[in-house]
């Protein structure tokens, strides 16, 4: 548990350390995080520096005995409170010891309010590249594959999105659909003739279900695979044969 006291003559008042938090820099913050974690070790130097990240993305690393910190330019607005949360986050990345649970759900119930997911769809799709080899691939065509799917278990109705395959073989990541770019990417593992068509369409149809159910975001850990993308997916004709030959993939 955090010790938000401050001494005020000999007495410990909660209220004022409360209050003093929104006063702290960031370098400070972490320092006091710090003394938190490690009461009985010196606090090294520690710099915090705010980046042009395509993402809500931070780390930490120690650099000759100083600790240095970059957080994405998308946090420096974010209140003290979050701030602080990240701290014991990256400090505790950094020793390997887990963040406590609260601080932990204080900051994703931050980066889950809707104006912060707003504003981080904005920064990846202006600061970022997605970065895929387009539709066209050596025996398959992806835009031919979902426009089939889409007349086969949409009604024809999903508006397609852009599609390419990846630049890599990749067996643990098969599909994948980017909101922020609307945009699904499928493994190039599949643009083979020794690959099953069946394995293939049924990774396209699971990524168009994230365009029909997107990503809740209604608490403090989002769920991807709601109950409904769940139970629509299983609606696949041939479910069960098409998870087996994706595990063998895998």
């Amino acid at each position: 548990m955090v010790d938000e006291s401050v001494m005020q003559g000999n007495f410990l008042t909660p209220v004022n350390v409360a209050s003093a938090l929104f006063f702290e820099s960031a370098p400070e913050l972490f320092r006091r995080v710090h003394r938190e974690l490690r009461p009985r070790a010196p606090v090294p130097d520690i710099a915090v520096e705010y980046k042009r990240f395509a993402n809500a993305n931070s780390d930490v690393r120690l650099d000759g005995g100083a600790i240095r910190v970059r957080i994405s330019d998308l946090l420096e607005s974010a209140p003290a409170p979050v701030t602080e949360a990240l701290a014991h986050i990256l400090l505790g990345k950094l020793y390997r010891k887990p963040a406590a649970r609260q601080y932990v759900h204080r900051y994703r119930l931050y980066l889950n309010r809707k104006d912060v997911r707003r504003q981080i769809g904005v920064v990846r799709r202006t600061r970022g590249r997605k970065a895929h080899a387009g539709p066209q691939g050596l025996v398959h065509d992806l835009e031919q594959i979902f426009e089939e799917m889409n007349a086969r278990y949409f009604g024809g109705m999903m508006a397609r999105p852009a599609l390419g395959w990846s630049h890599v073989r990749s067996r643990t990541r098969l599909g994948h659909f980017d909101p922020s770019h609307n945009m699904i990417v499928i493994s190039r593992i599949f643009d083979d003739a020794r690959s099953p068509r069946l394995a293939l369409e049924y990774v396209m149809y699971h990524e168009m279900l994230h365009l029909q159910y997107p990503v809740d975001h209604s608490g403090a850990r989002r769920c991807v695979h709601t109950k409904e993308f769940k139970a629509h997916e299983k609606l696949f004709p041939q479910f069960r044969e098409a998870r087996a030959l994706l595990r063998k993939l895998s």
